[in-house]
């Protein structure tokens, strides 16, 4: 087999989606935050249910990596039930290579449910605890890049130090990380080395405080906090307001493409503009010219369910590009 172009790292899920009906369900807000409320202790009619197989953010990466033509494998964990077998043959069907997906004997694979409420979902997650284990490589097996994105919170320890172990035997091979949730809330300092090795570092403006512990309203000291860590490349994207990206000279401000009609469901949008913003650069693009890329892929996630099912091919990405209003540009900022 022909070397692996980029190598996602992170869990893979099943996800149940539930479709609420808008008058069944409402939300409100407190000082805690927002909140989705159905009433209790009764049954609440659903309209219908969707399930979508090998989701997760390492997977929805590889997945975009492959329909942008990049050849694309995914490192994780699956049970050996028929929900884990399921997973790696749509994940075949994609053209990810799964030659590392371990399959843990005797165990369940993950499996969340997604309470779909208008076009938000909230969902509900449990992570099975497997014995994180880094394969060993060939050296016709090691990819040009690795991804590594949300793994489980029992693999923080000794997990991350094989990969960032990993990464000093292999210099030659770059790094885009996309931390998860546990990998934020195990800090800077747990996850030194991984930063100081990143050569692309995307999260969302949230994110980027809660890593820095700096300023929301100041995004330059948001990238510049980042860029102290080592990432050569960062991108901080920012919901309706678009995003920002900086190599540490130049630093640019992107808006979001304009979407054809109102988001049907928001379930990976951020995936899908993270790994298409480093599928471009893989790829030999400019920032500039990634970030005219991801917010595309991201529109069109959003206009479809699940993660997925909305993910463009380059062509396909091309042709909504060519079709791009004028300002659809980034900016110097």
């Amino acid at each position: 087999m022909s070397q692996i172009d980029v190598l996602a790292i992170g869990d893979v899920v099943t996800d149940a989606f539930i479709k609420l009906f808008d008058d069944r369900a409402y939300t409100f807000e407190n000082d805690h935050g927002k909140f989705l409320a159905m009433p209790f202790g009764s049954k609440v009619p659903f309209d219908y249910a969707e399930v979508i197989e090998a989701v997760g953010n390492a997977a929805n990466a590889a997945v975009s990596f492959e329909r942008l033509g990049l050849q694309s494998g995914l490192i994780s964990n699956v049970g050996s039930d028929q929900f884990g077998r399921d997973m790696i043959v749509k994940l075949e069907k994609e053209k990810v290579d799964t030659r590392f997906v371990h399959v843990n004997k005797d165990k369940i694979s993950n499996y969340h449910y997604v309470l779909w409420y208008k076009e938000e979902r909230t969902i509900l997650i449990k992570h099975e605890e497997y014995e994180y284990k880094w394969p060993r490589f060939r050296e016709t097996d090691i990819p040009k890049w690795v991804y590594f994105s949300s793994i489980s919170k029992n693999a923080l320890d000794e997990y991350h130090d094989f990969v960032a172990d990993w990464l000093v035997d292999n210099p030659e091979v770059k790094l885009a990380l996309q931390p998860g949730t546990y990998q934020l809330e195990a800090g800077v300092e747990r996850l030194k080395e991984l930063y100081a090795r990143t050569e692309v570092l995307v999260l969302n403006r949230e994110e980027a405080v809660q890593v820095t512990k700096g300023n929301y309203d100041d995004i330059h000291d948001l990238i510049s906090r980042l860029h102290s860590y080592g990432p050569k490349i960062i991108c901080v994207t920012d919901g309706p307001a678009g995003a920002y990206a900086s190599d540490g000279e130049n630093r640019y401000k992107m808006p979001p493409y304009p979407d054809p009609a109102p988001p049907f469901e928001r379930t990976g949008a951020g995936d899908a503009f993270a790994s298409t913003f480093v599928a471009a650069l893989i790829k030999g693009n400019t920032i500039e010219g990634a970030l005219q890329w991801a917010p595309i892929n991201s529109m069109n996630v959003v206009q479809n369910t699940g993660a997925q099912k909305g993910l463009l091919k380059e062509d396909e990405l091309e042709a909504l590009l060519s079709k791009a209003p004028e300002w659809y540009k980034p900016e110097k900022f």
